[in-house]
């Protein structure tokens, strides 16, 4: 297409169609946005690379409409144990217990190219999405209401497309972050290893740990991960003075994974080595031009929340830009996006830095007194930690002013009553706005009425059997319960991603949180105007 008489011809331009840019993509295809998705590679790597999601990310594949396709491709991801100096089990991380919070099993594994692959066909589902492989991206040029776009086709051709916003999921080498001039800040990890997947054969996967496992050895580090089916993933430390491609090489390989393997008990899949980082962005926007995904962060793989962390980015930028592409906020809105999710991402990194830092003790003596203080800490016995309970909640950005329960938490999903089965609460609220109040409230009845005069908002009270206003939804585990139980609050706003805006004590309160999300929603400040007149190309 061609910018003909003003015209422009998307309104987003996706580049890079890997899990960020896909999920980026659909979101906005099911939302009804003209979306261009560029990628410079023609097909999905063959590979593996990112191996865990979590169910946070899952809720979001469910809501997309994913699960029947990509169920095949995952499992749950068993518990992860920490073994010290001697061999001791010093730590275990482990899934919180059921009733689980969001309905699905808490942490997965997957295989990425098939789940890749029903990411991109999903995308491609939507005729307002326009997919464009083996196209490469060489400069931008923004002006207030556009962005112009230069590309290059595989035959060599140059062409230029508009559109009214771009997002950049083109990797850690993103080119639309170059381009757009925003930096990263280091976070200061900087660790080579040796990442190796095996397809094990039937009859040598019983001699395997039967859980994934952390072996805290200061001679060499090694993580260990169950993938789907038969596929293990084992993470070296790579020691000072070895080579990190000959290393690579299968006969190196296979003397690391002597311990528990021989070439004869599978296939190796990949071999590749990385450098483990932790960097972020120091803006995720400049005007018009956005990132998201590895664009704007990197950090180590510690409990696998890498591809998350980039999911997480597509789903709270899109909700975001379908508002401002509708009218209903101003552009301004946007800047929450930077605020939420660098804040979160520095957060969490910081977390799995401290749990990679003492992974990778190489100081035999530091080794010891770090396996005594894990055990003290739990009281003597291995530490038993969860791996949502390491996921920090947002606090900054779209959400209430005021200070109040679970404000920036991820809002539950209670398994609701229908006839003799039961399904998951965004089934029938869906995944928009919504008003969510404990149908067991005194005043639940004026709550409700309260809620249903917004057109703007999905409203369900929510009860156990028997216990709750003639309208409340029937939930079958109490999990609504005990988070309105625990938090002392009778209703939650919560955004389209499922993050809690605010919640109320009682009828005022929600007047005033309802008054405030219209308000922050618009998010219009009076005289600003953040998008430059700039052109901006790549560097050769």
């Amino acid at each position: 297409m061609t910018d003909i008489a003003g015209a422009i011809d998307y309104d987003v331009l996706v580049v890079g169609f890997g899990p960020t840019g896909a999920v980026a993509a659909g979101r906005l295809g099911r939302l009804g946005h003209r979306t261009l998705v560029i990628d410079r590679l023609t097909d999905v790597y063959d590979k593996p690379r990112a191996i865990a999601l979590d169910h946070e990310i899952f809720r979001h594949f469910d809501n997309m409409g994913l699960t029947e396709a990509i169920s095949p491709h995952i499992e749950p991801f068993t518990a992860s144990e920490h073994f010290g100096v001697d061999g001791q089990l010093i730590r275990r991380i482990d899934m919180v217990a059921k009733p689980y919070p969001l309905g699905y099993t808490p942490s997965m594994v997957f295989s990425q190219p098939a789940v890749e692959a029903e990411l991109r066909r999903h995308a491609r589902s939507f005729s307002n999405v326009h997919a464009e492989l083996g196209v490469e991206l060489l400069g931008l040029v923004q002006t207030p209401d556009r962005v112009e776009a230069q590309l290059k086709d595989g035959d060599g051709r140059q062409r230029s497309v508009t559109a009214r916003y771009v997002i950049g999921c083109d990797g850690a080498s993103s080119t639309v972050r170059q381009i757009a001039g925003l930096g990263l800040e280091d976070l200061i990890f900087d660790e080579p290893w040796l990442v190796v997947d095996v397809r094990v054969d039937e009859n040598a996967i019983a001699r395997l740990p039967q859980c994934s496992a952390q072996f805290c050895n200061p001679a060499r580090p090694v993580s260990y991960l169950i993938g789907p089916k038969n596929h293990r993933r084992w993470e070296i430390m790579l020691l000072p003075g070895e080579d990190a491609r000959q290393m690579e090489r299968p006969d190196n390989v296979w003397k690391l994974l002597a311990p528990w393997l021989t070439s004869e008990d599978g296939e190796l899949w990949r071999a590749a080595s990385y450098r483990f980082h932790a960097l972020v962005a120091d803006e995720w926007r400049n005007g018009r031009i956005l990132i998201a995904g590895d664009a704007a962060h990197q950090q180590p793989p510690f409990i696998g929340q890498g591809m998350c962390q980039g999911l997480r980015d597509a789903t709270n930028l899109v909700w975001k830009l379908d508002h401002v592409l509708r009218g209903v906020s101003s552009d301004s809105l946007l800047d929450s996006y930077t605020a939420e999710r660098k804040q979160h991402v520095i957060e969490l990194t910081g977390k799995i830095k401290a749990i990679g830092q003492s992974i990778c003790e190489r100081d035999p003596a530091a080794a010891r007194r770090r396996d005594a203080q894990i055990l003290a800490d739990g009281g003597g016995k291995p530490l038993l930690l969860t791996r949502q309970e390491i996921i920090p909640p947002l606090r900054a950005g779209c959400l209430s002013y005021r200070e109040m329960p679970a404000r920036g938490t991820l809002f539950p999903q209670p398994r609701i009553a229908r006839g003799a089965a039961s399904g998951l609460l965004d089934e029938i609220t869906g995944p928009g706005w919504r008003l969510l109040i404990d149908g067991r409230s005194n005043d639940a009845a004026s709550i409700l009425s309260l809620g249903l005069t917004r057109a703007d908002m999905s409203v369900a009270a929510i009860a156990s059997a028997g216990m709750g206003c003639a309208n409340a939804l029937e939930e079958t585990e109490g999990v609504l319960a005990s988070w309105f139980d625990r938090h002392a609050v009778v209703a939650a706003v919560v955004r389209p991603d499922h993050y809690v805006f605010g919640t109320a004590r009682n009828a005022t309160e929600l007047g005033d949180l309802l008054a405030e999300v219209d308000l922050r929603r618009r998010d219009v400040p009076a005289g600003q105007d953040r998008i430059p007149d700039l052109k901006m190309e790549r560097t050769p």
